[in-house]
């Protein structure tokens, strides 16, 4: 064959109708894909469980946390062992569009065989959602405080959704204010609403019965559309000016104080001062609470847990604009700070607020971090309310019962499926490897025990070994192994689409 005589260091590629085609060039191109996310992959490996070092994400880790917010850690692992499936598929010459197929066919009954092993659960069922939310938190930096920080997670969904009805859970009705200082221990969760801002006149740092008014105008002196400047001569133009001026910002305050409204949130102006001092000076004698700087973001979630509406102009202050809650008071965070909290709203939407406190700015943001993945998984849990075994249990299941299943199949797809299956395994022997377990026996067992039909046999972490893991209540919710699964095979089959890259500058 003259293919045959070309040297081995040329591509082997020929011209064909003056157009030239390279052969091996796909295939380099797909390799040099699979390595890289495999790279990737392997990085973050040691991330995974309660005992793995923490994390790194990448894309395909952002698709999970949008869809589950957890589990974004083992999307990745599984997504670099099917890599390296397709790798050894295709060195054995397997056309990609068949592995591409025989994948996707793996994670549809993947997806059956999950929905086949999970148990429904009740959101009234408290217990099994603190279970899962624990969970979540025992891989993370903070998880010593999961006893703090489960329930309140818990609690905090639970208030804002009605159980009977809801589908998902909007994540903006939960707000987490990060407050330096303290400990996580001294995090809090509040029926109402949190402020960092601070009081201005710290005469009146306590209301009851208060009646809240939002305005987004400025209590200054009102300015001119141009700029320009006016040169007062005597002293009695200069009288006049300020006479005015003082009579304009007085009756500003009292059509204020005539609504009934004895604290007034003052949004944050860029045009001039939202606050000037002798409208402070006024609204002092009349003992309203003023809290100014409230940011433009801010004002969808006070209006919605308060109560009240947003006032754009003077003519619109009226007591039906007004919230009204039993106390606003500013508190004092022991030596780190103030904050202002408002309580018991009398017609409240259905928000809550968290105060996440911490010694120094990583923790806090550990925290927060933490505080939203238990939030997402209990989340979860009201998308699809159904829940696995943790552990690595459906892992192996799943690899089990797929390898089955290839051997209904026949030809290159049951090599395929089968590749499938195996490389499932990774999350069992990465949990096991980062528990200083022996990875091969250990896997070794929990596929024995599996095979026996214990479902729910898992790598128990704490105790270095394999026990039913629900026993232990290590569970997680259905949807973030399903999403797991999906997201990381479309991101396989993506890859293996590739077979050319266009170098840019």
């Amino acid at each position: 064959m003259p293919e045959a005589a070309a040297p081995k260091g040329s591509s082997g590629g020929k011209a064909t109708g003056g157009a030239y085609v390279d052969r091996d060039k796909p295939a380099q191109i797909r390799f040099s894909n699979i390595s890289a996310g495999k790279a990737v992959a392997d990085a973050i490996r040691t991330s995974l469980g309660p005992k793995g070092m923490d994390k790194m994400l990448v894309e395909l880790s952002k698709a999970q946390d949008i869809e589950a917010g957890d589990g974004t850690t083992s999307v990745v692992v599984i997504a670099g062992a099917l890599l390296d499936a397709c790798a050894k598929l295709l060195q054995k010459g397997i056309h990609p569009t068949t592995i591409s197929e025989s994948f996707q066919k793996a994670v549809d009954k993947g997806v059956e065989i999950l929905q086949s092993i999970s148990q429904p659960v009740e959101l009234s069922d408290r217990e099994t959602l603190l279970n899962s939310a624990t969970t979540s938190l025992c891989s993370k930096v903070v998880s010593q405080y999961s006893s703090l920080l489960a329930p309140m997670s818990v609690d905090a969904v639970m208030r804002v959704i009605d159980p009977a009805t809801a589908t998902s859970v909007d994540l903006r009705d939960i707000n987490i204010v990060k407050k330096l200082g303290g400990t996580i221990d001294d995090c809090e969760l509040v029926d109402g609403l949190v402020l960092t801002q601070r009081v201005v006149n710290t005469g009146v740092s306590r209301v009851e019965k208060a009646k809240i008014g939002l305005i987004q105008f400025c209590l200054s002196p009102p300015k001119t559309d141009m700029d320009n400047q006016i040169v007062v001569s005597d002293y009695a133009q200069m009288d006049r000016v300020l006479r005015e001026e003082r009579a304009y910002i007085l009756n500003l305050v009292k059509q204020i104080k005539k609504a009934g409204c004895n604290v007034l949130l003052i949004q944050k102006s860029i045009l001039r001062d939202a606050l000037s001092d002798l409208a402070l000076h006024f609204l002092n004698k009349m003992k309203i609470m003023v809290v100014k700087d409230i940011e433009r973001e801010e004002i969808e979630f006070i209006c919605k847990t308060i109560g009240t509406k947003p006032i754009a102009h003077i003519d619109q202050f009226t007591p039906e604009m007004l919230g009204s809650a039993e106390l606003a008071e500013e508190v004092s965070l022991d030596g780190s700070g103030k904050l202002v909290k408002i309580t018991g709203c009398a017609s409240p939407g259905k928000t809550v607020s968290i105060v996440v406190r911490g010694s120094n700015k990583l923790v806090i943001e550990e925290a927060e971090r933490s505080i939203h993945d238990a939030l997402c998984v209990i989340r979860c849990l009201v998308k699809k309310r159904a829940l696995i075994a943790g552990g690595g249990a459906p892992e192996i299941e799943l690899a089990l019962r797929l390898a089955e299943y290839a051997r209904t199949l026949g030809g290159m797809e049951a090599y395929c499926v089968r590749a499938y299956a195996d490389a499932l395994e990774v999350i069992p022997s990465t949990l096991a490897e980062n528990a200083g377990l022996n990875p091969i026996s250990t896997v070794t067992e929990l596929r024995n025990r599996h095979a026996q039909g214990e479902k729910t046999a898992g790598i128990n972490v704490r105790k270095g070994g394999i026990s039913n893991i629900l026993e232990e209540l290590v569970v997680q919710p259905l949807l973030v192994s399903i999403s797991a699964l999906t997201l990381a095979t479309e991101t396989v089959r993506s890859i293996l689409k590739i077979d050319d890259v266009v170098n840019t500058r």
